[in-house]
């Protein structure tokens, strides 16, 4: 989710935290640069900054400040001047006035603004624009010289404001990981049962796509129109009928985004689904980029996505008795459901939260032109549905795994009223839905008898995502996912398995993988594992 939403902000927060301000020409370019404190101000000239880009020199009025500028750190700063983000200025136009963009516009707009305090938004989205249809493209040093305003200047005192709720963020997030830490026992032992769960199961499957078409009163109620999509189900080839679970991705993401998780559950014995949710998808935000859709998802979807699985789990229910293939195949008295970002919320709606427009209300006003929480502005999507009591919950599921889900505000406290078993999985550098936020504090408001709370340490929003990233694309943007992306899918797996068998297949012996000790012993490379089914408010506020 919102993997193009980081790479952007790769650029535009390269430039803020520049930390200065800009001094231009009218509506041509920038000449000067003017570091802005209470009432110090310090410049130096766009034309040194351009040299030292261009030849790696530092010449001019930039001379007094390449002292501070160690050695190593120079080549940093001069590649961060010059990243080219590859995006048309239809693409960022359209990203630009969307709220997630318009978002992060007005927030950087509070610290790098014109002098007169007047039409900063407006200068500022408009150099992006820009910047990205000139030949050079859109880099740091281009959307500077593409500011069209005399007298800008970048707000240190604001900036640091900013920078202070983010380190107070971070600190509060160490302290959630020193809490799991103290939780973690000392002597650990091998895996439990004496084979791995990280491999795959014995069963070989077979995969088969199916295209539904969702024409139901119910939907065209609640939504206002009907839904045609396509599935993946993954089917092993067993006997006996298999347990399902279906697996809900994110925003701008599709299907094959956790095909491999859906082979290792198979190869355990579960039949797999995974629904396309067109609504949401990656083709829904590539048309919103070209300028052929609105939004880069509609309000309607967070309908849509947990009636997508409804109406999955009602045909599975129909086809395992009408269809040759599919008879005696599924129990769907066996259901369980996984998500990731979106889909978490999914999961955890199909699971049994609800809505809670009060605070939707409450957190998508005055406060959230002052979040650092991106994911925020996808759940304020949802208050533009009519305000009204929504039943996506499905009995058929019996437990839910969200992974990274966005949960804070959009459901809420309503949390509480899940009954069945949820695993929550989070990572410690989650900079769109921050662990601390949208995880570990709605993590402590689950009353269900069998909740876990998972935190991958180093890890982010993308790093279970299956995507492949292109070997010569900028180191920055390969660290999307984190500095262990096999290692992470594979924890995830592993624990996939052991909480579908225990709490959808009712494999008692599985309970020992759900426990602090075994995730303990699972790590590989840089990326630790911690597990808590214990994690509460007073704890995360007070470790002592």
């Amino acid at each position: 989710m919102f993997k193009r939403v980081a790479k952007l902000g790769l650029v535009v927060g390269s430039a803020f935290w520049l930390s200065v301000s800009v001094h231009s020409k009218p509506a041509r370019s920038a000449e000067r640069i003017f570091a802005s404190f209470l009432s110090f101000e310090q410049s130096v000239s766009v034309e040194s900054l351009e040299t030292f880009v261009e030849t790696g020199r530092i010449t001019g009025d930039f001379i007094p400040y390449a002292r501070y500028i160690r050695p190593e750190q120079r080549p940093f700063l001069q590649n961060a001047l010059q990243q080219k983000l590859e995006i048309s200025p239809v693409a960022i136009s359209q990203f630009l006035y969307s709220d997630i963009g318009e978002l992060m516009v007005r927030r950087i707009a509070q610290v790098i603004r014109p002098k007169s305090n007047q039409g900063g938004f407006y200068a500022l989205r408009g150099a992006l624009i820009v910047a990205a249809a000139d030949p050079k493209g859109l880099t740091v040093l281009n959307f500077l010289k593409h500011y069209p305003i005399q007298g800008l200047k970048i707000d240190l005192s604001e900036g640091l404001a900013i920078f202070s709720q983010i380190r107070g963020l971070i600190q509060q997030t160490n302290t959630l990981i020193q809490v799991l830490e103290k939780q973690t026992p000392d002597n650990l032992t091998a895996s439990p049962t004496g084979f791995a769960l990280t491999q795959p199961g014995k069963f070989s499957w077979q995969k088969t796509t199916l295209t539904l078409s969702d024409e139901s009163t119910t939907r065209q109620s609640l939504t206002g129109q009907s839904r045609q999509f396509p599935v993946d189900l993954y089917l092993p080839r067993t006997p006996s009928p298999k347990p399902i679970v279906v697996i809900s991705h994110g925003l701008n993401s599709n299907r094959d985004s956790y095909a491999y998780l859906a082979e290792h559950l198979a190869s355990y014995g579960f039949a797999v689904v995974i629904p396309e949710h067109i609504g949401s998808n990656t083709n829904q935000l590539q048309a919103f980029m070209l300028g052929r859709e609105k939004d880069v998802t509609k309000p309607t979807e967070f309908l849509d996505r947990p009636l997508d699985v409804r109406f999955i789990l009602d045909e599975l229910e129909r086809l395992s008795t009408s269809d040759p293939m599919l008879q005696g195949q599924l129990n769907l008295d066996q259901v369980g459901v996984i998500g990731q970002s979106f889909g978490g919320y999914t999961a955890l709606a199909l699971a049994g939260a609800t809505l809670n427009f009060g605070q939707l209300q409450q957190d998508c006003g005055s406060r959230l032109k002052d979040t650092i929480n991106i994911s925020l502005v996808l759940q304020c999507q949802a208050l533009k549905l009519p305000q009204q009591q929504y039943r996506l919950a499905d009995p058929r599921v019996k437990g839910a795994i969200a992974i990274n889900p966005v949960t804070s505000s959009v459901l809420g406290e309503t949390l509480s009223q899940i009954q069945t078993p949820v695993m929550i999985v989070s990572g410690s550098a989650d900079k769109v839905s921050p662990v601390l936020l949208e995880q570990a504090t709605p993590f402590t408001w689950l009353t269900t008898t069998d909740k876990y709370f998972v935190l991958m340490q180093g890890g982010t929003h993308f790093s279970t995502i299956d995507v492949d990233q292109p070997s010569d694309s900028p180191p920055e943007f390969q660290g999307l996912a984190g500095p262990s992306p096999a290692a992470a899918k594979s924890y995830l797996s592993a624990l996939s398995v052991a909480f579908m068998k225990r709490h959808i297949q009712e494999d008692v012996e599985f309970q020992t993988y759900l426990s602090p000790q075994f995730v303990a012993t699972l790590k590989q490379g840089k990326l630790k594992l911690n597990l808590s089914k214990t994690l509460s408010t007073n704890e995360i506020l007070n470790p002592g």
